[in-house]
Order: structure tokens, then sequence, then C-alpha cells
């Protein structure tokens, strides 16, 4: 690749516009390491993201493949020429990474590294990860470093766009964090408003019941009637809210175990038969996974209360780059041409903007008595 300054500052501006796309730390972090690497044509490009304990809290890699890293073992620690670039908060361009007299060593599975260019990303006085690169595709004068001092600025370049766009996504996620703290205390109130009254209201006629039994046994069992009533309406106030407090572990698991977890948790708590099924989706990216899951979840919201429905069918299936998420069912439907009036209760003027926010497309049909089928189709990365 030519190091010219016009074609490295357009790769550079090529970089940038693919960390803009995402707003997930995992997305950026990922993108930023592969954007360096095809920048300055590395053969291996990490970027380690510091914790408080002389480790890292994410280290995420590429030119290693899942073998490769799986095998070399646990995170590395902050030492050797990785604590100089965290610490020192400047460049280190070594010809043979190997003969640095900090260099520890690295377990036998890792891959051999010659030359190396690393440098820190810092926010303010902040260093908030390390980027280095090593081998370098080209001929190596002798003894020298491939990498030049141009790679160095145009690499300088990267890190400062990287500490912005991965200080927002910081942002991001904790201003998400901070939506679901508020959605639990919604979920709170409503817990105690709906739940607790109901038991308070079972509590109390469950008492008059047992002063009934012995004087009036008739208006006794039309009292046990309100007491089954009560605890039933109670039931489904709790089912419902275990559901929408269940986390969503889309990092750990991804978004087809975790929706397929949520389907079978809500197939035991409710009495219409939830099916999921799912082929060859590969991972997307994670504001992506996201969305579609909580469009899921609101399509599968509605079936489940609104539709009378004895079955519903949830499907995600590859489409292009992308995939396509489907949630089916049996119930009433109800008329296409009021789908304006029935949308904000139905909620898909929410479905179709988290849609829409991802660069997705959400489509409804439904008929009365023949059933609805939401669809939600995205693009993929």
């Amino acid at each position: 690749m030519s190091h010219r300054p016009s074609s490295g500052l357009a790769a550079v501006s090529t970089a940038l516009l693919a960390m803009s796309r995402h707003l997930e730390v995992r997305d950026v972090l990922k993108t930023i390491v592969a954007s360096a690497r095809e920048l300055l044509d590395a053969e291996y490009a990490a970027l380690g993201v510091p914790d408080d304990h002389g480790g890292f809290a994410q280290f995420v890699v590429d030119g290693v493949s899942d073998e490769q890293w799986k095998a070399i073992g646990p995170l590395p620690r902050q030492h050797g020429v990785l604590a100089a670039m965290l610490h020192d908060a400047r460049p280190e361009r070594l010809a043979d990474v190997r003969k640095d007299p900090r260099f520890g060593g690295w377990p036998a599975t890792h891959p051999d590294m010659s030359d190396f260019l690393g440098l820190p990303i810092r926010d303010g006085d902040e260093t908030i990860g390390t980027l280095f690169l090593a081998n370098k595709r080209c001929p190596k004068p002798a003894g020298g470093c491939g990498f030049t001092k141009e790679d160095e600025e145009l690499l300088g370049i990267l890190a400062q766009h990287a500490a912005i766009a991965l200080t927002n996504a910081r942002l991001y996620e904790r201003s998400r964090e901070l939506t679901i703290a508020e959605e639990r205390s919604r979920l709170a109130h409503e817990l105690h408003d709906a739940v607790s009254q109901k038991l308070f209201s079972l509590r109390l006629t469950a008492q008059a019941v047992s002063s009934l039994i012995d004087r009036d046994p008739a208006r006794a069992k039309g009292e046990l009637q309100q007491v089954a009533d009560l605890a039933a309406e109670a039931a489904d106030e709790l089912r419902a809210a275990v559901v929408e407090l269940r986390p969503a572990a889309l990092d750990e698991d991804g978004l087809v175990h975790t929706l397929r977890t949520h389907i079978q948790v809500l197939d035991r708590a409710h009495a219409p038969r939830v099916t999921f099924d799912s082929c060859g989706v590969r991972a997307l990216p994670a504001a992506q996974e996201e969305a579609m899951l909580r469009v899921a979840q609101e399509a599968l919201h509605n079936a489940l209360r609104h539709s009378g429905a004895e079955r519903v069918d949830v499907t995600i299936a590859p489409r292009g780059q992308g995939a396509v998420l489907s949630v089916t069912d049996n119930g009433k439907g109800f008329e296409p041409r009021t789908v304006r009036r029935a949308g904000r209760h139905l909620g898909l003027v929410s479905m179709r903007d988290r849609s829409s926010g991802v660069g997705g497309r959400l489509t409804v049909q439904s008929a009365p008595g023949q059933g609805t089928t939401i669809e939600m189709e995205v693009p993929g990365g």
C-alpha cells in the first residue's frame, strides 16, 4: 500500500467513517483495530483497555484467528512495552520488539512478531487504551523498522479520533445504563402499584372468606372465586415483570441464544405455544442485535397480551449481509387501514423507530381473523 500523504489521509478518512458508524464500545474497539491494521498494512494489530488492577479490561486483536487466540490463553498484563505505552504516554517504534530490554516474552502459541509500532490512546490526560501493530508487510531496512515516521503520524491521527469514538461509545453505553435503571425504577413502581395492591386485596378477601365459611357458605364460595381471580391477575403481573427484568446478555451470548432463552421463558409462562427457529444467522452489529431483540420482545408482548393467539412463531433468517426477524401469531388480527390508530397502542411506533434507527425496515401484515406478522429486516455490518 502506498504511504503518500494523499493516500494515507484518504485511508484515515475511510477509517474514521467506519468508526463513526458504531455506538457500542465493543464494535468501536474492533473497528479501530481493523482500521489501524489495514491503514498501515500490518500483519497484526491489537488494542488494550486497561483496568485498575494491572491488567486489561478489554483486549481486541486483528490478524489472529479465534483458534490462535484461545490457545494463547489469558489476557496480557500491563508489563514491558505495553506498560511503557500506558504510563509514559509516548509512541514506541521498534525494529524488533523481541530485542527490547523491556520485552518479557510471550506464550509458546503466540504469533512471532518483530517490528513494532505502538502508541497510547488518550482522552485529555488519561490514557484510555494502547494501540499497537506488528510485522509491517514491506521490505525491512537492514536492522531497521518497517514502520516509518509517516506511519507513526498517521496512526497518531487515527488514535486521536479513536479516543473521541471510544469516549462517545462509553457515554452512549452509560446513557443506556441510566435508561435501564430508569426502566427498572418504573417497573418497581408498577409492581408496587399493581401487584402489591392485588396481593393486599387478595389477603383481605381471604380473611373475609375465613369468617364466612361457617355462617354463609354460599357467599364464601363466591368470595373464593374472587381470591382465585386476584391470584391469577397477580401472577400475570409478576410474569410480565420478570420477563422485562430478565437481562439480555447480548454481549456474552449473542442475539440467537438470548432470544431463544427469552422465548423459552415465555413459552413456560403463558398458555399460547411460543416457538423459535433460526438458521445460519451470523453475528450482527451490536446496535442491530439490540434493536432486533427489543422489537421481538414488543411483538411477542402484543401477541401474548392482545391477539388471543394459540400459537406464536418467531424466526430469524439470513437475508443478504443482514438478517430478517419474523413474529407471527394466529390470533384475531386487525384491519390494516386502522394500523395508524392502533399503532401507538400496539407499540408499532416504537418498533418502527427502533428498526429505522439501525437502518432497518419494519413491515406489518394483518387481517381480521387471520393473525398478524411483524417482520424486521436489518442490513448487517
